[in-house]
C-alpha cells in the first residue's frame, strides 16, 4: 500500500504516472452540515484528473445533488459515462436501511458510483453485477466490496484512490487525501519525481 497526504485540489498529479483504475469519493457540497470540509463545484471541475489516465476506468461516487455534476466532471475530465454501480445499504441485521440523516425528500437507502471509460482500457467484462449489498459503517465510508470488483475488472494494474483515508489504504493501490498519516511511497520512479517536486515533504 502506498499513500500520500496532500491537498488534492492543488497537488501535481503528473508525478504519479498513469493508472488503469481510478476511484474517487469527493466531498461534494450537498448544502447540508457535514463533519468534514467540502469542495465547490468549480473546484471539482478544475481538478487535473485527466493527466492520470490515457486508457482506463474511473469510478466516481456521487450524492443525489451531485449526480449531474458528477457526469459533468467525467465529461470535463475526458471520460464517457458508461454506467453506474449501486450500493444498497443494510444494517447489522442485513436489513435495508430505512431511516437516516441523508436525503431531503426521502431517506436514502442507496448510493451511486458513476463509471467512466477513457481511451481503450483492457478490462475484464461481465464478471460482476452493478449492485453491491453491504453494511453501513462510519460516515462516508464505502463498502470494501468495491475494491474486489475493480481488482477483478483490471487485475495486476496500477490503481489510485483520490480522497482516501487511512482505512482505504490497501496493497496494490495508491491513496491520496488530506487525512492520511504522512506519505509512504515505495515505487522508485514516483518517489524520485515526488521528491523533486516536493523536496520539503518527508517520505516514509
Amino acid at each position: 500500500a502506498q499513500w500520500l497526504n496532500c491537498d488534492v485540489r492543488s497537488f501535481n498529479y503528473s508525478v504519479l504516472g498513469q493508472f488503469s483504475v481510478l476511484m474517487a469519493d469527493p466531498p461534494w457540497d450537498i448544502h447540508m452540515e457535514l463533519p468534514y470540509g467540502t469542495m465547490t463545484d468549480e473546484e471539482m471541475l478544475a481538478m487535473n484528473v485527466q493527466c492520470l489516465q490515457t486508457d482506463g476506468v474511473i469510478c466516481l461516487w456521487v450524492t443525489g445533488r451531485a449526480m449531474e455534476l458528477g457526469r459533468d466532471c467525467l465529461t470535463t475530465w475526458g471520460y464517457k459515462c458508461v454506467g453506474e454501480i449501486l450500493w444498497i445499504k443494510t444494517n447489522q441485521l442485513q436489513r435495508l436501511i430505512r431511516t437516516g440523516r441523508t436525503g431531503h425528500w426521502m431517506n436514502h437507502s442507496k448510493e451511486h458510483c458513476l463509471v467512466g471509460i477513457k481511451g481503450d482500457p483492457k478490462i475484464n467484462h461481465n464478471i460482476d453485477t452493478d449492485v453491491i449489498v453491504a453494511e453501513v459503517r462510519e460516515t462516508s465510508r464505502k463498502p470494501d466490496e468495491i475494491y474486489g470488483m475493480l481488482e477483478r475488472l483490471s487485475p495486476g494494474t496500477r490503481k489510485l484512490e483520490i480522497f482516501g483515508r487511512a482505512h482505504n489504504t490497501r496493497p496494490g493501490w495508491f491513496t491520496l487525501g488530506n487525512q492520511l498519516p504522512g506519505t509512504r511511497i515505495t515505487d522508485p520512479q514516483v518517489r524520485e519525481l515526488f521528491a523533486e517536486s516536493y523536496p520539503d515533504v518527508p517520505i516514509d
